[in-house]
C-alpha cells in the first residue's frame, strides 16, 4: 500500500503525534485521545474536517474551535510541518503507513466496536486488508511453560488451516507463539503492538510474512515509542476489536495485561465472545475469568469445528451477580492469610 499521507492524516498527526523521527523526545503539548475526540466532534458540528485546519480558512476555523481546544495550542501543533515531513520520510524508508480516523481506509471494525474510543491514527506495515479480516484473538501471559507455548502454536496452526487470521499482541510468550504457529503453517496474522513498531517492521523474523502479505503489524502509538504500561493496556482493546472471538490461554488473577484486557472486554456491553482454555489443566486466573462471564473453549479439533465456533459463538455477557463473582474469586484464590 502507498505510504503517502492523506490531508486529514497530516492534520491529525500534527495534533496528536509526538513525531519521534530523531532521537530526542517530543516536547509538544499534544492533544490526548480524549481531547482530540472533543475537537473532532466540534469540527463535525461545524461541517469541517481535520484537513480544513491546514487550509485557507484555518484562522477562522481555529477560532470557531475554541470551545473544544485552545486555538493558540492548536496553531502551535499545526505549525510542526517540517517535523512531520522528517518523520514521514523516516516511516516511508521502513514501509510504515498511517491511516487516520477521518480516512475511508480506517478499519471499520474499530469504528464499529470502539466508536469514540477508536484511536485517531493507526500506524502499520504489511497487508492493510488484515485490519478488517476478523479472525481469532489469542492472548496470554508472557511467562509460560513450553507446554502452553506448544498449545498456542497449535491454535495458530488450526486457525491457518481454517483460513482465519490470528490476532495478537506480538509479545513474548503466548501471543508470539500463536502468531508463529499461524505463519509457520502458511496462515495470516495481525500483530497489535504497544511499542517499537519500527523495530518490528525491520525484524528478519517478520520480513518474509510481511512481504508475502500474510502479516500486518499495527500500533496506535508512534512507531519509535518505547514500552509504556499505559500503552500496553490501551492496545488490549484493539486486539479484541479486530477479532471475531478471543481465546485467553493463560492469565493471573487481577494481575497483568492479559487479565486487564479480558476483564475490560467482558465488561463491555457489546463484547466479542471471550473464551478461556479448557483442556483440563487448572488455572486460577482462567477460572476467575469464567466466573466473570468468559466461556470455556471447546477445544476444536478440525477446521469445521473452528469455523462453526467463530461463526455461531454469541457475545460474552457478564451476567454473573457481583456477589457470585466475588464468591467465585474467593474459591479460586482462597482466603487471605
Amino acid at each position: 500500500m502507498s505510504c503517502e499521507l492523506s490531508p486529514n492524516a497530516k492534520a491529525i498527526l500534527l495534533l496528536t503525534a509526538p513525531l519521534l523521527a530523531g532521537s530526542g523526545r517530543s516536547t509538544a503539548d499534544l492533544l490526548s485521545f480524549g481531547e482530540y475526540r472533543r475537537l473532532a466532534r466540534r469540527l463535525r458540528d461545524l461541517g469541517a474536517q481535520p484537513a480544513d485546519l491546514l487550509g485557507a480558512e484555518a484562522a477562522r476555523l481555529l477560532a470557531d474551535c475554541a470551545p473544544a481546544a485552545d486555538p493558540g495550542r492548536l496553531e502551535r501543533l499545526l505549525s510542526r510541518g517540517l517535523l512531520l515531513a522528517e518523520a514521514h520520510e523516516h516511516w516511508q524508508a521502513r514501509a510504515i503507513w498511517v491511516v487516520s480516523r477521518a480516512d475511508a481506509a480506517y478499519p471499520q471494525r474499530l469504528k464499529k466496536r470502539l466508536r469514540g474510543q477508536a484511536p485517531p491514527v493507526i500506524y502499520g506495515c504489511g497487508d492493510r486488508a488484515l485490519l478488517d479480516g476478523g479472525g481469532l484473538a489469542v492472548v496470554g501471559s508472557r511467562h509460560v511453560d513450553e507446554e502452553l507455548l506448544g498449545y498456542s502454536r497449535d491454535v495458530g496452526r488450526l486457525a491457518a488451516a481454517a483460513g482465519r487470521p490470528i490476532v495478537s499482541g506480538g509479545a513474548k510468550g503466548v501471543d508470539r507463539a500463536a502468531m508463529e504457529g499461524a505463519l509457520d503453517a502458511g496462515g495470516r496474522a495481525l500483530g497489535v503492538l504497544a511499542n517499537r513498531l519500527e523495530r518490528a517492521a525491520l525484524d528478519r523474523g517478520y520480513r518474509e510474512a510481511l512481504v508475502a502479505r500474510r502479516l500486518a503489524l499495527v500500533s496506535p502509538f508512534d512507531p519509535k515509542a518505547g514500552f509504556n504500561v499505559g500503552h500496553a493496556m490501551q492496545r488490549n482493546k484493539l486486539i479484541y476489536a479486530f477479532a471475531e472471538a478471543a481465546l485467553v490461554v493463560q492469565a493471573e488473577v487481577e494481575k497483568g495485561g492479559t487479565w486487564a484486557g479480558a476483564t475490560e472486554e467482558l465488561d463491555r456491553e457489546s463484547a466479542v465472545p471471550v473464551f478461556v482454555r479448557a483442556d483440563g489443566s487448572g488455572s486460577a486466573g482462567l477460572d476467575a475469568l469464567r466466573a466473570r462471564g468468559a466461556r470455556p473453549w471447546p477445544e476444536p479439533r478440525d477446521v469445521g469445528e473452528l469455523d462453526a465456533l467463530l461463526r455461531d459463538a454469541p457475545p460474552s455477557v457478564d451476567a454473573t451477580p457481583a456477589v457470585a463473582r466475588q464468591a467465585a474469586l474467593f474459591q479460586t484464590r482462597g482466603p487471605k492469610r
